[in-house]
């Protein structure tokens, strides 16, 4: 049996119920203040016609309701929690679109594209502030006020971290020379930190002691980490039918990844061809020749494996139950074990 996708089913579809309950989504037609961000849901067309599009898999508010439940809690208590994190990862998306300059999300027009940049940058602030509200719904589940009050706090300090984590990511898009370890901490701020929010506050509101969620956070951060590292590999090495996009895109675009930049550190031939300005698949055949010769690939190998490794052992420490739990490990076997 799998219970992750026996479970994960019936959680998104509590997780979307309440998010549209939150974002006003029975009323019919629309506003286009709510609009927006039902058509950014995938819940609306441009026309904001009712419409069903994939909207991601939305692992991030399933990992805070298995968790809640491998960790001895009830996970309908924590659907709000749930919600409110899928909502703050959509509002960063939306913002991410503008600043990126990104015409599509989902394989559709992003909200800026259509209707206009200053409107989109409003959508992004109200879905941030609405995830917020979602959270305060705790309380409507029977959540103590006490523990409601501190996953609001986890939740704004992580906000900041995903902005902070956000800033590095444009700053470094400027900078000719970034290092191994500043890299990391950006990962770990855009990327990592959302995901061990997810572990976090599901344990808190299954009740466990500190210790309990602290090894939660670290199993949901560190499994981040792993995520993002063994996506940079991906990026240079990976099976282009397996990845679903062009392997060479990383290095064509000179996209700064952990692989790439422990390269660049380690070799002077490495530099002086990032140095040209045209990039062309010659390019990206010399660049992944030099690269292979600097040991890139098997120190970010060793990196994903220490960051799976670390984030699993965390997992067990937690002392995790139950058919979730079961469900957790599925979902880390597949996060973590494509072939990198």
């Amino acid at each position: 049996m799998n219970e992750f996708k026996q479970l994960s089913q019936q959680m998104r579809q509590a997780v979307n119920a309440e998010m549209k309950a939150v974002l006003h989504a029975a009323e019919t037609p629309p506003d286009l203040y709510y609009g927006m961000m039902h058509y950014h849901m995938g819940w609306r067309d441009e026309q904001l016609q009712p419409a069903d599009v994939n909207a991601g898999k939305q692992i991030r508010p399933v990992i805070c309701l298995l968790t809640c439940q491998a960790a001895g809690g009830d996970w309908e208590q924590a659907v709000p929690a749930a919600a409110a994190i899928e909502l703050l990862h959509n509002f960063s998306l939306i913002h991410d679109d503008i600043e990126d300059g990104s015409p599509t999300r989902r394989g559709r027009k992003t909200l800026w594209t259509i209707w206009g940049t200053e409107q989109a940058i409003n959508a992004g602030d109200s879905m941030f502030a609405l995830a917020h509200l979602a959270l305060n719904r705790l309380v409507d589940r029977g959540v103590a006020a006490e523990t409601a009050v501190h996953a609001l706090r986890r939740f704004d300090e992580t906000c900041v971290r995903l902005t902070q984590g956000q800033h590095a990511d444009m700053d470094f898009e400027r900078r000719d020379a970034v290092s191994v370890d500043e890299y990391l901490a950006m990962i770990t701020g855009k990327t990592a930190v959302l995901l061990s929010l997810c572990t976090e506050l599901g344990a808190l509101i299954a009740g466990v002691d500190e210790t309990a969620v602290h090894n939660y956070a670290q199993f949901g951060l560190n499994l981040g980490l792993a995520f993002q590292v063994i996506d940079d590999i991906l990026g240079i090495w990976g099976d282009e039918a397996l990845i679903g996009k062009s392997a060479s895109t990383d290095i064509l675009t000179k996209k700064k990844t952990l692989p790439i930049l422990y390269g660049l550190s380690q070799n002077g031939t490495l530099r002086q061809l990032y140095e040209q300005e045209n990039t062309d698949e010659a390019f990206v055949q010399q660049a992944i020749e030099v690269l292979n010769t600097t040991g890139a690939r098997e120190y970010a190998s060793e990196r994903a494996t220490f960051y799976s490794q670390t984030s699993l052992q965390h997992l067990e420490e937690a002392q995790p139950t139950g058919p979730a739990f079961t469900a957790l490990n599925q979902l880390s076997a597949m996060l973590l074990k494509r072939d990198f």
